[in-house]
């Protein structure tokens, strides 16, 4: 008859120590996951596209009417910014929502000498499907720091 050994620690303890260390590593994995996604939405949000449109989707009379205010961004942006130096590109799907309702803004916009052009503006109510262009001429406020353009000869 051999004498009985004590089992070291692992080998009391493997019933529960394994699945909590791959809980702890799932853990791990998903809080990498969010905050990767927490910093690509929140780079969107910092754009100069993404915050022009959505003033102009605020002072939007017709939007607010729709949606009623405040008017409020959703989290999830859709689409892509590409920016190098002066230049770049936008085409954002932008959620947002107000006490009436809840819509979307899609844009797509270039930039050009450090300024955001847009080729489309749109704002689509989602109850009724109807899209408001925000671009229409009488709508669409000054972007900021735009100086009006003079035409040589004429004083105002």
């Amino acid at each position: 008859m051999e004498p009985k050994t004590e089992k070291n620690w692992f080998e009391r303890n493997w019933k529960w120590f394994v699945p909590l260390v791959c809980l702890w590593g799932l853990a791990v994995v998903a809080g990498f996951v969010a905050l990767i996604l927490y910093l690509v939405f929140g780079l969107m949000k910092t754009s100069d596209a993404y915050k022009e449109a959505i003033a102009r989707a605020k002072a939007n009379p017709a939007v607010v009417a729709a949606l009623g205010t405040p008017i409020e961004e959703g989290f999830l942006v859709a689409g892509s910014i590409k920016v190098s130096g002066p230049s770049g590109e936008a085409q954002l799907e932008i959620p947002v929502s107000g006490p009436r309702g809840k819509g979307t803004i899609f844009l797509e916009a270039v930039k050009s000498m450090g300024r955001w052009n847009f080729q489309k503006l749109v704002v689509e109510i989602e109850d009724t499907g109807e899209r408001i262009d925000l671009l229409k001429p009488g709508e669409a406020p000054e972007s900021p720091g735009r100086v009006p353009r003079r035409e040589p000869g004429i004083s105002l």
